[in-house]
């Protein structure tokens, strides 16, 4: 954005926070709807055809008015950064709310938790697939179509491990713990921190290739192609360690904060 529009879009939000004006609420959201066809597209990607592309982008623009309604200026926060979480978050509610994943796709996931956390504790490291095939019950085959659809749902849940119970209403993104600095909450600040360091913790104990994933996917942006493309391996290879590793990081930072299911 240049210098003169990023002024101009100042003085429309400006104008807006002042006399909540329809007219520059309509300029604002047609400012920054390009956000919207953005996390639209990077969901798509990793979704079943069947959603449609322009039903996630209605759905993301109620979360960009959502952003606008909600946004405080002087918090310092970037506004591009706080309406992308919004925008993500209503798309995936909504997706949520069409419950598009079976039941027994959930079901099955929590079994992945169950397992990794239960071997993780036993054997002391990080357990292979074959040893989580095994403490599930099933093949090694059967753990592979298993993740293939499990894929589905946990390029979704990144957001979800910063509160275990995974309830709307208790649920923050990871935004939400940038403390305004006139009203900092010395209690929320330990929690935030505690949270971090346990997610920290488990990224560092991921498998290489899953902690690669991770780090190109959610911090530098990459698609699962582009991902495949620079590991050397197929986009359907890349969305199952992606799934793995969401998996795993949900589990343990579920039993760090006493939220394991159990075994």
């Amino acid at each position: 954005m240049r210098s003169d529009s990023r002024a101009d879009v100042s003085a429309v939000w400006a104008a807006f926070k002042d006399t909540r004006d329809p007219h520059a609420r309509e300029e604002l959201i047609l400012a920054y709807s390009p956000l919207v066809k953005y996390v639209a597209g990077r969901l798509s990607a990793n979704l079943p055809q069947t959603v449609d592309p322009a039903d996630l982008i209605s759905y993301g623009v109620f979360g960009l008015i959502d952003a606008i309604e909600k946004f405080e200026i002087d918090r310092g926060i970037k506004f591009e950064t706080y309406a992308i979480a919004r925008i993500r978050g209503a798309i995936i509610d909504e997706l949520r709310a069409m419950d598009w994943v079976p039941r027994s796709v959930r079901a099955r996931a929590r079994e992945f938790e169950a397992a990794y956390i239960t071997l993780e504790n036993r054997l002391r490291r990080v357990p292979s697939d074959a040893e989580i095939a095994e403490e599930m019950g099933i093949t090694l085959g059967d753990l592979q179509s298993v993740l293939t659809k499990l894929s589905y749902t946990t390029v979704l849940s990144f957001e979800e491990m910063w509160t275990p119970s995974g309830d709307r209403e208790e649920r923050h993104d990871p935004l939400s713990v940038i403390k305004d600095h006139g009203a900092e909450d010395p209690v929320e600040m330990f929690e935030s921190a505690e949270v971090k360091e346990i997610l920290a913790s488990a990224i560092e104990r991921l498998p290489d290739r899953e902690k690669t994933v991770i780090a190109l996917y959610y911090y530098e942006g990459l698609t699962l192609k582009e991902i495949g493309t620079v590991l050397g391996v197929t986009e359907s290879r890349v969305s199952q360690l992606h799934t793995k590793a969401v998996l795993r990081l949900r589990a343990r930072l579920n039993a760090a904060q006493g939220f394991a299911t159990a075994p």
